[in-house]
C-alpha cells in the first residue's frame, strides 16, 4: 500500500505536535534546553557555563544599543516554530520587532529578523551544521554564529533554493575583535569571552 503525500504530510504534522508537546511538557522538569528538527528531538543536556551565558548577555546588550526601539534582541522563551517544516528552536538571541512579539504561544520563524546562537561547547554541530540548514529552511533570513571555543563566527544570509533545499547563499566569517553585521546594525565583538582550555 502506498501513502498519499497528503497522508504523509498529516501523518509527519501528527508526529511534530506530539513531539513538540512533549518538548514543552519536559521544559520545566528535566534541565537542558529541548529543540525539535527533521532527525527528532534534540537535547543539550549541559546548562549553559559562563562564557556563553555572558556572550549571549553582551550580544544582546550591544545589538539593542544600535537597533531601534522598536526592534529587540530577545533572549529566552518562546520558542520559534515553523510547524509545516516540523522544526521548533530557541536561538540564544532573536532579533525580532516588538510587534510580532504579541501572540499566544511560538514565534513564526518567518517574523525573525535575525537568530543568534554561541556555539555550545557539549554540541557544537548542533549550530554548526543542524541549525545551518534548519534556519533557511524555516525562512529565518539572517543566522549568526558566535563560536568561544575558536574565538571566531560567521553571518549567513540570502537564502536561495538548492536541491537539498533552502539553504543560505551567503556566508561571511570574522575572527573576534573585528566588527560584524546582523541584519543591517554592525557591532564589535571585542573582548566577547572564550571557553577557558579544557586541559
Amino acid at each position: 500500500m502506498t501513502i498519499a503525500p497528503d497522508d504523509a504530510r498529516q501523518d509527519a504534522s501528527h508526529r511534530y505536535r506530539a513531539m513538540r508537546d512533549f518538548v514543552q511538557s519536559m521544559d520545566d522538569t528535566l534541565p537542558g534546553k529541548f529543540e525539535v528538527t527533521k532527525e527528532g528531538i534534540v537535547h543539550d543536556m549541559m546548562a549553559p557555563v559562563g562564557p556563553h551565558e555572558l556572550t549571549t548577555l553582551h550580544l544582546r546588550k550591544r545589538l539593542e544599543k544600535v537597533m531601534p526601539d522598536e526592534i529587540v534582541a530577545h533572549t529566552g522563551e518562546p520558542d520559534v516554530e515553523d510547524e509545516p517544516e516540523g522544526i521548533m528552536r530557541r536561538p540564544d538571541v532573536m532579533v525580532i520587532a516588538m510587534a510580532d512579539m504579541e501572540v499566544p504561544g511560538s514565534f513564526s520563524a518567518r517574523t525573525l529578523i535575525a537568530a543568534v546562537e554561541v556555539v555550545s561547547r557539549s554540541n557544537p554541530d548542533n549550530d554548526w551544521v543542524a541549525k545551518m540548514r534548519d534556519y533557511p529552511l524555516m525562512g529565518v533570513p539572517v543566522y549568526a554564529v558566535f563560536d568561544p571555543r575558536t574565538g571566531t563566527g560567521a553571518v549567513l544570509s540570502d537564502i536561495h533554493p538548492t536541491p537539498d533545499g533552502p539553504r543560505y547563499a551567503t556566508r561571511k566569517d570574522f575572527v573576534y575583535g573585528e566588527d560584524v553585521t546582523v541584519a543591517e546594525w554592525t557591532i564589535s565583538t571585542e573582548g566577547l569571552p572564550l571557553y577557558p582550555d579544557p586541559r
